[in-house]
């Protein structure tokens, strides 16, 4: 039996994936997210949280445009 890897990219990345996106540190993003300088992440869970993956895509391409 082989595994093979979905190609499916979910629509939400954790804050561990969205640090290393924007290659800044998690309690970074988490202020930055209180400040309004990035976007919010969701409560997906009862302790699970995660953020928009086309939310922090845009905040990086914006960035980079700049």
């Amino acid at each position: 039996m082989t595994k093979t890897k979905s190609v499916f990219a979910s629509p939400l990345m954790s804050p561990k994936e969205a640090a290393a996106v924007t290659t800044m540190s998690r309690p970074l993003l988490r202020l930055m997210s209180i400040e309004g300088k990035f976007p919010k992440p969701r409560q997906i869970g009862q302790r699970r949280i995660a953020y928009v993956r086309a939310e922090v895509e845009s905040w990086v391409a914006s960035k980079v445009s700049a």
